[in-house]
C-alpha cells in the first residue's frame, strides 16, 4: 500500500522558514519522480517543486525559485522541502507526492500519488 506521510509544517512570520519532510513507503521511491504540491483556499494545485529519479534533476515554480530547495534521500526513502524567505502568499495545504510508474518529471498531468498534506501558514 502506498503511504507518503508529510511533516513539518506550521505557522511562521514573512521572511521565516519551514522545512517539510515526507516518509514514502509501498513504490519504488527511487525510480520515481516526485516533489511536493501546494493548495490554496479557491485556488488550484500548483506544482511547487520537483525531482525526477535520475540524475536528481530538480525543477522549481517560478514563485519559489531561489527560496525553496527540494532534495530527497533514496536510501531513507525521505523527501524534503527547505523553504526559506517564506512570504504570505505561499501560505497552502503542501502535498508530497509521487508520479506513478514514472522516473521522469512533471507529476501533475498524469497519474500520481499524494499524501494528506501539511499546512503551512505564513503571517505579514
Amino acid at each position: 500500500q502506498v503511504y507518503l506521510g508529510e511533516s513539518g509544517g506550521g505557522s511562521v512570520q514573512a521572511g521565516g522558514a519551514l522545512r517539510l519532510s515526507c516518509a514514502a513507503s509501498g513504490f519504488a521511491f527511487s525510480s520515481s519522480c516526485v516533489g511536493w504540491i501546494r493548495q490554496a483556499p479557491e485556488k488550484s494545485r500548483e506544482e511547487v517543486a520537483t525531482i525526477n529519479s535520475s540524475p536528481g534533476t530538480t525543477s522549481y515554480g517560478d514563485s519559489v525559485k531561489g527560496r525553496f530547495t527540494i532534495s530527497r534521500d533514496n536510501a531513507k526513502n525521505m523527501l524534503y522541502l527547505q523553504m526559506d524567505n517564506l512570504k504570505p502568499e505561499d501560505t497552502a495545504i503542501y502535498y508530497c507526492a509521487a508520479a506513478r510508474s514514472r522516473g521522469e518529471c512533471p507529476i501533475l498531468g498524469g497519474d500520481y500519488y499524494f499524501g494528506h498534506g501539511t499546512q503551512v501558514t505564513v503571517s505579514s
